[in-house]
């Protein structure tokens, strides 16, 4: 099936399986933590120029928006279903995620403003507290990626029949709907 991306970037087609739209989301999240380590080059070799100011502001929109809302999905549709379950292996993983959730917003708070500031032009910046914030949100962003496909969306894409993940999709690209109208 051909997923649709919205205005936003994210896949919305509203007939796709939920899946669909947080593996995308995984795969622009990748992207993103990409775009990050090269802002982090540039600046570093060359200053905040143009490009750099970009990149920063396409990172903070991807994270600052997209992987919260996709975070958000993962809290509502498929820890529950997968916790309901009662396997203590993978309640425990599921708990680690949530809490990784946690982290990664975390993080996100003390390294967004410091991209915010890049992407405005602005000069109060801390290249050092970049550099490090960019190395610790990268590496859980993958670790939790990876834990996430391996682990977790397999047990939940069996758990979740064809028309539970249908209607996933369709309560997320609503969801997102509603924001963009809102």
């Amino acid at each position: 099936m051909d997923t649709k991306l919205d205005q936003t970037g994210t896949a919305a087609l509203p007939s796709a399986d939920g899946f669909d739209v947080l593996d995308v989301c995984h795969r622009q999240s990748v992207l993103a933590l990409g775009k990050l380590a090269a802002l982090v080059t540039r600046l570093t070799t060359v200053g905040a120029d143009a490009d750099v100011r970009a990149l920063a502001d396409e990172v903070l929109q991807h994270f600052s928006q997209t992987a919260r809302r996709h975070h958000e999905d993962e809290e509502r549709h498929v820890f529950p279903a997968l916790i309901a379950a009662g396997d203590p292996d993978t309640v425990q993983i599921v708990l680690r995620l949530q809490q990784d959730h946690d982290w990664i917003e975390e993080d996100w708070m003390e390294l967004s403003p410091q991209l915010d500031a890049l992407a405005s032009g602005q000069s109060w910046y801390d290249i050092d507290l970049i550099r490090e914030g960019a190395s610790i949100f990268t590496a859980l962003m993958k670790d939790h990626i990876a834990l996430e496909e391996s682990m977790i969306y397999p047990q939940a894409r069996e758990r979740l029949g064809p028309v539970a993940r249908r209607d996933m999709g369709r309560e997320m690209a609503a969801r997102r709907s509603a924001r963009l109208k809102g």
